[in-house]
């Protein structure tokens, strides 16, 4: 049986190959595009379009949402690799499946890694549409995407997470969000597994300990890419205001979508002009 380096290995070798068989370079940003938030990756210019289904030991995406594809190429010129969905604990994946493609992007020389979703909204200054910067999260699961062997070849297995969501990229992203006169609110996410949204109890829990948005994403992500080195971007798109919020109403997948797309000119305004900001060298 393999061991978990070479199948990574294995992965990346593969969308190098790919890469190289059409002649478009391996950018060294790659960005996640959450539930409804997959459209950026078609304004991506002479990309190569790769299938999670075609990549060796990539799970399959099982989320209407998220097309399941990796585009390599580039966006307003600017090299860049973007997922199009994600994997999550709530489709029956253990964390470690779940990260498996930042590990991947590690083996690949990634060294910016911008993590988008989808989430609720628990602070109730926020309003559907909004974009929120990620400062920090809380996850309350005990389970951990390094749990198990630690393979010193992506990092420590004690490492810190002190500045998980990288600070110069935090006040790059404000300054582009000012360049654009978006409104761009930041706050701490709160990682729960899903797939049922939040109760009313449980949103208030989560307020009272310092958390503004919700979701059930992005976290395991962050944590792997801590560990490899990663310089960790966060961005959520709040599509609802979480349960008991605002009194009366309820939350429905169609909702998350059909928000998310509405945001898609300031979205896609932000992060282009992040990545026309952003510079190869560590943030």
């Amino acid at each position: 049986m393999s061991t978990e380096r070479e199948q990574v290995q294995r992965a990346a070798a593969y969308i190098k190959e790919k890469a190289c068989e059409v002649g478009v370079p391996l950018a060294d940003t790659a960005i996640v595009l959450g539930s409804g938030l997959g459209f950026l990756a078609d304004r991506m210019e002479n990309a190569l379009r790769i299938p999670y289904a075609e990549i060796p030991g990539f799970p399959v995406s099982t989320v209407a949402s998220h097309a399941g594809v990796l585009s390599v190429g580039t966006l307003n010129g600017k090299p860049l690799m973007a997922f199009s969905g994600r994997f999550h604990y709530y489709e029956g994946y253990d964390f470690r499946t779940v990260t498996f493609y930042v590990r991947v992007l590690f083996c690949l020389g990634v060294h910016t890694l911008m993590l988008t979703n989808a989430a609720g909204g628990i602070n109730e200054g926020f309003v559907p549409g909004d974009l929120m910067l990620i400062s920090d999260h809380i996850k309350l699961c005990a389970d951990s995407p390094e749990r198990g062997p630690a393979d010193p070849f992506f990092g420590l297995r004690f490492f810190d997470m002190t500045e998980t969501y990288t600070p110069r990229l935090r006040e790059l992203a404000k300054e582009s969000a000012q360049a654009l006169s978006l409104s761009l609110h930041e706050g701490v996410y709160c990682f729960m597994g899903g797939p049922q949204f939040e109760t009313p109890a449980e949103i208030r829990a989560l307020r009272l300990l310092g958390g503004d948005a919700v979701g059930m994403s992005t976290v395991p992500e962050a944590i792997v890419a801590s560990r490899c080195g990663m310089n960790v971007l966060g961005i959520s798109c709040i599509t609802n205001m979480a349960a008991g919020v605002i009194r009366g109403t309820h939350i429905n997948d169609d909702e998350v979508t059909e928000v998310a797309g509405r945001t898609s000119g300031n979205f896609s305004a932000l992060v282009c002009e992040i990545l026309q900001r952003l510079e190869r060298t560590d943030a």
